[in-house]
């Protein structure tokens, strides 16, 4: 048996990555492996990456979006000219364990060098490129930048005005979101890696990782058969009110979905007219009366205080939150300690940005550093492994094909978005994930109706947003209040590698499940808690959904026009941010326990994942004491927005990045003037005509079809998209050319599609193994293969209602309570 590596306070500290190219997404995802300890070696060219000279810039002229990219990371500098540079390039690589390419994006006069024969010779290197759209399908030559990316994917047509134009968010999505997916993969490698010996090769989407934030949209909509559309800022189908509403003083972020909820809602406010209306018991029954609703309660939330309130709705369980200013975040001693907010070194600039956010307990991630120079090499000591040691480089052998994680053991206890979708990822790479619900208290993604014709004609089993989020996994019953069931999970988890909770953190210790218990069971156990706001958090009694999350984060102050109100730029952002952030925890902690044998606890707190897409802001406040909005605008390129085209709201979203760009884009919407004229090819010119650059633009899009525009834009390299619903991506010709959705079977709905996940080892998605579980699918497999019960025993669970495959109504769940209250 291979020795033990010792114990190491940095979970990756025996890792080398060098980083080549220039793509926000390929920066994120080796930064997030430095700040678990590996030596990251960034290659730049003799001018720097050209993300250094990205805006927003701080008074000392350093990009605030580089510095949150690389802090942490060495930098090497590589002349394309000089001789030696393919040698150079070559013998870094040959001595790396993960090589992360952004080349496709942005090559930064990078020395070719033939990656192919580098993998033959080292079958060990882990190797990531990243592309705006794959290699191969129609988009695959589109220009591209985050706007264009998140328009096609339906991030963008749902915000904004209802008369338009739909609203950006600041330019800084993509590369975290991508980063993310880029990260999982090539961790999830260095985890297979540890067993087979053997590396792997991935190549990453952006643009099919951004469907992440889309896919819950796309499929409730298609299910649903609802048109959805852009109904007002602050304001998102199919649950009403669910927004950012003015205080007395401050903003407060509200969400109502539940009927109990709602009834609370009222009820603090005063307004029983609205609680006792029948017709306004369910979300999608207030979106019918918007208007009248906020008629009455907007002058009601204007009486106190946006704090006053929360605390109000702390005692009533109601999802409501004080919306913080950026500033708000850097004065925030909850978010100092937990190391949500961090101190970097620009230069001769000290700044404060957002840290990691893979709270681990044990390894904990650094919490700050230093921003590289161009050529500047960071002061750590590196640990390399060595031939005895888990991420050794030895000869090949291979490994089951997509599936990195396959062999380990993950207990879900999970609902709703945010924790299924961790375990979601870890399923789709492999791992046996076991969902663990009750037939009292199902997941409520499949549906919080309980009332009797619901439970009867068994919709629980129909719902597409469930299916798509619990695929590849293993479905079980077990009602954990009564001591059977919880016997039976505790045997479960004592046999398991993972143990994924995204309950509030009081629950699982309420049930006797709690960290301390994990630990005695099964020391190797990687525990994740994936709370609103942490385990310890002074806010860790508030009751919160992904768009809790995204309106405490600081995001919304930062979105919008710079009178307007702080602006939701999703549904439920911070649900998909909290369950990618949790994957990549999850498996940076699984790597350390394999390595070591030590199990932990991440204390994940979901509100905090969202901070990453304000950090350039986070910088520039901590720095100037103020930071600005931008609208649809952009702080570095001009013109870049949305504009109208023919057809009832219809929009084309166009960015031009450089000069070259400008003048392209000027010669094709007739304007060969300003293309010719030499004053205009510098950004500040043109942002001083922007209003009439702007409305050239739209006199030219509105007379022709998106899609038309695009094609012309694109067919000169100009970085345009039209700006879809999410829907739209069902017939979206790329992404049907690379089998992007693929079609499985399911009890109850028969054929459905399932969205692919946007990393890839070939030319073909991830293969979905397995159907979402219908309730209890795989009670008697489970208890009876992995915990040796008989059918007599398993029968008599079923009996005693600790098992079942059946959603209990509420008159059933009353009766229940009952009869055990009675019996003891």
């Amino acid at each position: 048996m291979a020795e033990r590596a010792q114990p190491s306070s940095e979970a990756l500290s025996q890792l080398q990555v060098v980083e080549i190219g220039s793509s926000a997404a390929t920066s994120y995802c080796a930064r997030l492996f430095a700040d678990f300890g590996a030596e990251v070696w960034k290659v730049e060219p003799p001018a720097g990456d050209p993300l250094r000279s990205s805006a927003p810039l701080t008074p000392g002229g350093q990009s605030a979006w580089f510095a949150f990219l690389n802090f942490n990371k060495s930098s090497i500098v590589i002349d394309p000219a000089d001789p030696e540079a393919v040698k150079r390039l070559t013998l870094l690589i040959e001595d790396c364990d993960i090589l992360i390419d952004g080349r496709d994006i942005d090559g930064a006069n990078c020395p070719l060098v033939d990656v192919a024969a580098m993998r033959q010779r080292q079958p060990g290197l882990i190797y990531l490129e990243a592309s705006w759209f794959g290699r191969e399908g129609p988009y695959a030559e589109f220009t591209a930048s985050d706007s264009i990316v998140r328009a096609l994917a339906g991030l963008i047509k749902l915000v904004g005005p209802v008369e338009g134009p739909p609203l950006h968010a600041p330019d800084f999505q993509t590369g975290v979101l991508a980063g993310l997916w880029g990260f999982i993969a090539a961790a999830s490698s260095v985890f297979a890696r540890m067993q087979s010996r053997a590396g792997r090769s991935y190549s990453l989407s952006i643009f099919e990782a951004c469907i992440s934030l889309s896919e819950y949209q796309l499929f409730e909509a298609f299910q649903r058969g609802e048109v959805m559309c852009r109904i007002g800022i602050n304001r998102f189908w199919p649950n009403f009110p669910a927004g950012i509403y003015e205080t007395k003083k401050g903003w407060l972020g509200v969400t109502t979905i539940t009927p109990s909820q709602w009834r609370a809602f009222c009820e603090m406010l005063d307004l029983p007219e609205l609680r006792d209306d029948p017709a306004l018991v369910l979300g999608a029954d207030r979106l019918q009366h918007m208007e009248q609703i906020e008629r009455l309660f907007i002058p009601r939330l204007r009486r106190r205080t946006a704090q006053q309130w929360f605390a109000e709705g702390l005692k009533l369980k109601i999802p409501i939150v004080p919306v913080p200013e950026i500033s708000d975040l850097l004065q925030d001693k909850e978010k100092i300690d937990r190391g949500a907010i961090v101190p970097i070194v620009l230069g001769k600039e000290r700044a404060l940005t957002a840290g990691s956010m893979q709270r681990l307990t044990l390894t904990p991630p650094r919490r700050g550093g230093k921003v590289p120079c161009p050529g500047g090499r960071q002061g750590f000591t590196s640990s390399r492994p060595n031939s005895t040691t888990g991420v050794s480089r030895l000869p090949d052998c291979s490994g089951p094909a997509e599936q990195p994680l396959l062999g380990t053991r993950v207990i879900d206890f999970s609902m709703g978005w945010a924790g299924p979708l961790c375990t979601r990822t870890l399923a789709d790479l492999g791992a046996d994930v076991i969902k663990i619900e009750a037939i009292q208290y199902p997941d409520w993604w499949r549906g919080v109706d309980r009332r009797p014709d619901y439970v009867n004609r068994q919709m629980h089993e129909k719902t597409l947003r469930f299916c798509m989020m619990n695929r590849n996994k293993r479905g079980i019953t077990l009602d954990l209040t009564r001591p059977e069931g919880l016997s039976l999970a505790k045997r479960l988890i004592a046999g398991a590698d993972i143990v994924v909770d995204n309950y509030s953190v009081d629950v699982l210790p309420k049930l006797g499940l709690g960290y301390g218990v994990l630990r005695v069971l099964n020391p190797h156990l990687v525990v994740i808690s994936m709370s609103a706001f942490g385990t310890n958090s002074d806010r860790r009694g508030c009751r919160a959904y992904g768009s809790t999350l995204e309106q405490g984060s600081g995001l919304p102050s930062v979105v919008g026009t710079v009178n307007g109100p702080p602006v939701m730029s999703h549904v439920a952002f911070g649900d998909a941010m909290g369950g990618l952030n949790g994957c990549a925890a999850v498996l940076v902690a699984l790597i350390h326990a394999r390595e070591t044998g030590q199990g932990q606890l991440i204390d994940l707190g979901q509100v905090e994942c969202m901070m990453p897409l304000a950090a350039p802001w986070i910088i520039i406040q901590s720095l100037c004491g103020t930071s600005t909005r931008y609208g649809n605008r952009h702080p570095q390129f001009v013109p870049h927005g949305c504009f109208r085209c023919a057809g009832e709201d219809s929009w084309i979203a166009v960015a031009a990045t450089d000069a070259g760009m400008w003048q392209r884009l000027a010669s094709v919407i007739g304007r060969s003037d300003w293309a010719a004229d030499p004053s205009l090819k510098l950004v500040d010119r043109r942002r001083s005509i922007e209003d009439t650059i702007e409305g050239a633009i739209e006199a030219w899009t509105r007379k022709r079809d998106a899609d038309q525009v695009m094609a012309e834009l694109q067919g000169v390299r100009v970085a345009a998209g039209v700006v879809r619903l999410p829907i739209d991506l069902l017939q979206d010709r790329h992404l049907r050319s690379r089998g992007f959705f693929q079609e499985i079977e399911r009890s109850f709905i028969g054929a459905h599609l399932q969205p692919s996940i946007p990393i890839r080892e070939g030319a073909r998605p991830h293969s979905i193994r397995r159907a979402a579980p219908t309730l209890g699918e795989h009670n008697s497999e489970i208890l009876a293969d992995l915990l040796g019960l008989g059918e007599v025993e398993i029968a008599e669970l079923a009996s005693k209602g600790i098992i079942g495959t059946r959603m209990l109504s509420e008159v059933e769940l009353r009766q229940g309570r009952r009869s055990r209250e009675t019996s003891t």
